[in-house]
């Protein structure tokens, strides 16, 4: 089979073009199905040029010309390109697994109902614990309880998926007399009220100076 050397850079424009394409494509993070489909789409286009490639190599050791040798060598380049684009596609649609993998997981866990057992905390806290008392965490009081209602965060699960950025937001928009609070272990506190490990709890807070870990 010959192929027409006019047709060569034809070819090597149409691969440039698909190389653009797909890395401009990547970069605005796609889905895993576009990932998956843009990834078969390079590796169909690479067996088809290597395909040429062979072609090539066979009219090469027939004919011997110059242009041919040309062409050869920018088939080469171009197989090269993309195989990296290829790999880099792989890795992005791996990325993109795991990521996806990971958020499913995290919901999964967030979704899960996690009965509140009373009388086990109170047996461990020597006190009547009630659901969603933010008092359980150690250096939060009334007032400051309050501030989180007035911010929407009224249950342990909410506080513990508050971000310290947001926690120490609320205490500075309070004034300086809460300015000095240190919310850095409060949402951890509240993660383990909500799974019920009371036992946990009350044995970490007994090592805490105001809700602070020591140094």
């Amino acid at each position: 089979m010959n192929i027409p050397c006019f047709l060569i850079p034809v070819i090597v424009g149409l691969m440039c073009a698909l190389f653009g394409y797909l890395l401009g494509q990547m970069l605005s993070g796609g889905n895993a199905l576009d990932l998956k489909s843009k990834l078969d789409a390079s590796t169909s286009e690479n067996e088809d040029l290597s395909n040429k490639l062979y072609l090539l190599e066979r009219e090469k050791s027939n004919a011997g010309s110059n242009s041919l040798q040309d062409d050869l060598e920018a088939c080469k380049a171009n197989t090269a390109k993309l195989n990296a684009t290829i790999s880099s596609l792989q890795t992005e649609l791996d990325l993109h697994k795991a990521k996806h993998a990971s958020a499913q997981s995290f919901a999964a866990v967030s979704e899960v109902h996690i009965p509140f057992d009373e009388k086990l905390a109170s047996e461990v806290f020597g006190k009547k614990i009630k659901l969603d008392d933010l008092k359980i965490v150690e250096g939060i009081g009334p007032k400051i309880e309050e501030l989180y209602h007035n911010a929407g965060i009224k249950t342990w699960k909410a506080l513990s998926e508050t971000a310290l950025e947001k926690s120490q937001a609320i205490l500075h928009e309070a004034g300086d007399r809460y300015i000095m609070h240190n919310p850095a272990t409060w949402a951890k506190q509240c993660l383990l009220a909500y799974q019920g490990k009371w036992r946990e709890l009350k044995d970490w807070q007994d090592g805490l100076d105001g809700g602070k870990e020591n140094d």
